[in-house]
């Protein structure tokens, strides 16, 4: 059986996006999210250490960590075997659907129209992810969207900032935000946890009922 991704995240309503490129950094990473409150995480498979950031990030037992951008059934079953606890796409592929199924971990797709929303929907599913929502017109197309698929819950990505977290997860068909900003490579780059532990803390403040 399939577990339900608001179980994953355990309650949490912001994601940590992380494009990790030196998995030396993971550690220190999984630290700072942890002590800014985040309780989950998604490693994009967009660098070559993504799966030994994955490891070292699931190793740590704080957060939930998912793997993001994953094209293939390949990657979803390597992201899995690495420690992903779920997994998310940037567009919906029906092999990456169905491998996460026979590995009873969540899988959200991404979604830009209507169409896609509802091949989604056939497929089973009932969480997709909006990408890119700003791009794609933000609030006001989530809104559209959701409007004749009641059931459907969201996790909206791409362009949103801490100052727009809040207007997102107070509409009742988000389920959770995603974002980068909290954690972006050149923090990484620069060694500056603090500044990643004090974002983590705001966004979650913000995130807080």
């Amino acid at each position: 059986m399939t577990a339900d991704l608001g179980l994953v995240l355990g309650g949490a309503r912001v994601l940590p996006v992380l494009t990790v490129p030196d998995p030396a950094t993971a550690g220190s990473l999984a630290e700072a999210l942890v002590a800014g409150g985040a309780r989950c995480a998604e490693v994009t498979f967009r660098t070559p250490g993504a799966e030994q950031v994955l490891k070292t990030m699931a190793a740590h037992g704080g957060l939930a960590v998912g793997a993001g951008t994953v094209l293939t059934a390949e990657q979803a079953e390597r992201a899995v075997a690495a420690g992903a606890r779920f997994v998310v796409s940037p567009g919906f592929d029906e092999e990456v659907v169905a491998r996460c199924r026979e590995l009873e971990v969540p899988v959200v797709p991404g979604v830009a129209t209507a169409t896609e929303l509802m091949r989604a929907l056939r497929a089973g599913l009932d969480t997709v992810k909006l990408f890119p929502a700003e791009p794609l017109g933000g609030l006001r197309t989530l809104r559209a969207l959701s409007a004749p698929f009641p059931g459907a819950r969201f996790v909206p990505t791409g362009g949103i900032d801490a100052y727009r977290l809040s207007a997102y997860l107070g509409d009742p068909a988000v389920l959770a935000v995603g974002g980068s900003w909290m954690a972006t490579p050149a923090h990484l780059a620069n060694g500056d946890y603090e500044e990643i532990r004090r974002l983590t803390a705001d966004a979650v403040e913000r995130s807080a009922p």
